[in-house]
């Protein structure tokens, strides 16, 4: 299993000509506003504060990225889906993902995040879509699972399966608190780099 060594933020990027120029193979974890991705990634890589966790939904406004193990990026996208933030602020994210999707040649994997509690809607489809189109492998990380028992987990990844038109075996359970699925997100780094 890959081990993260270190890992430290590089550069903010609220625009396309703004992203990185780099050679390393980059991750990308995006998903809905409040779904976890900052908490998720400082569990993944070890560290408490690397990401800002923000106590309200809409922390990230713009791509962050990390250099990791000084040979990996991974990227954490803004949140989307969030009704509370400004319509001119919500309508910079969709093209700013989608430019992004769409322009990273270095991606290997995004790792889409939704939470186990809710049911994924037209976002979270269009991600998928937009990946499939280009090619980019999509993992599916459903957060915040130390909520539920195991019947719960199992019936709602059925739910979150049949939504996204999956398999419920493509679906890797998470929590930041407990570190469930960190080995998981670690070797399928390791399997896509």
């Amino acid at each position: 299993m890959m081990k993260i060594n270190n890992a430290y933020y590089l550069l903010s990027s609220v625009k396309a000509q703004d992203f990185p120029d780099l050679p390393h193979p980059e991750f990308a974890f995006l998903g809905r506003s409040n779904v976890g991705k900052s908490s998720l990634l400082n569990m993944v890589t070890g560290q408490k504060n690397l990401c800002r966790v923000g106590q309200k939904p809409g922390v990230t406004k713009a791509i962050n990225f990390f250099i990791i193990n000084e040979n990996l990026v991974f990227a954490d996208l803004p949140g989307f889906g969030y009704s509370k933030l400004p319509k001119d602020v919500k309508g910079k994210f969709l093209p700013l993902i989608n430019n992004y999707i769409a322009m990273r040649n270095n991606l290997k994997l995004v790792f889409l995040l939704v939470d186990i509690r809710r049911v994924p809607g037209e976002y979270e489809r269009e991600i998928v879509i937009q990946c499939t189109e280009r090619r980019v492998p999509v993992a599916i990380i459903a957060t915040k699972c130390d909520k539920f028992s195991n019947n719960q987990l199992k019936n709602n990844s059925r739910i979150i399966a049949s939504s996204l038109e999956i398999e419920t075996d493509s679906i890797f359970l998470s929590s930041s608190k407990s570190r469930m699925g960190r080995d998981d997100i670690l070797n399928l780094i390791e399997d896509y780099r």
